[in-house]
């Protein structure tokens, strides 16, 4: 029933900050999955190039930043691991956008389920330079008028 997605900084492809980590979180989101790991928490990572929009975001109540539940993480490890295996299934229609200089997701893996997706209706745009939270950054305004644009496209081919 969905007509089509827009994934901004999709985290695709997730590892874990040490193989070790990846390795027990199974047992350990099992025996204790309320468990808060501190060093998933990536806030000193800069996501955006604007100071000020950086300031609106972290002061919003809304936006957690704390430290993550064990089972919280395995569980993303997981299904981002079920993803990008299943690449080749996506059939729904999609606009994938990402920042190059993304270090919280990988820019790459956002290209590699563009170009493996079965999608007969998909695009992708990098932006070069740009950091993991897209409509915070700069030029936020030419981003969401790319999202528009790529709805509007999409709503004629319906």
């Amino acid at each position: 029933m969905v007509e089509g997605i827009v994934l901004t900084s999709p985290a695709l492809r997730v590892k874990p900050a040490h193989p070790i980590v990846g390795a027990v979180a199974p047992i350990v989101s099992l025996v204790a999955p309320k468990f808060q790991f501190k060093g998933a928490n990536k806030r000193g990572i800069p996501v955006s190039r604007d100071p000020a929009a950086l300031l609106a975001k972290y002061s919003d109540p809304l936006v957690y930043t704390g430290p993550i539940r064990v089972r919280t993480g395995y569980e993303i490890l997981r299904i981002s691991t079920h993803l990008t295996r299943n690449f080749k299934f996506v059939s729904v229609p999609f606009f994938v956008l990402h920042g190059t200089a993304d270090r919280v997701t990988d820019p790459l893996a956002s290209q590699d389920l563009y170009n493996e997706a079965a999608s007969e209706f998909k695009d992708i745009k990098l932006y070069d330079g740009f950091l993991h939270d897209l409509l915070f950054e700069p030029e936020r305004e030419e981003i969401a008028q790319d999202i528009i644009n790529w709805m509007e496209k999409r709503l004629r081919r319906i």
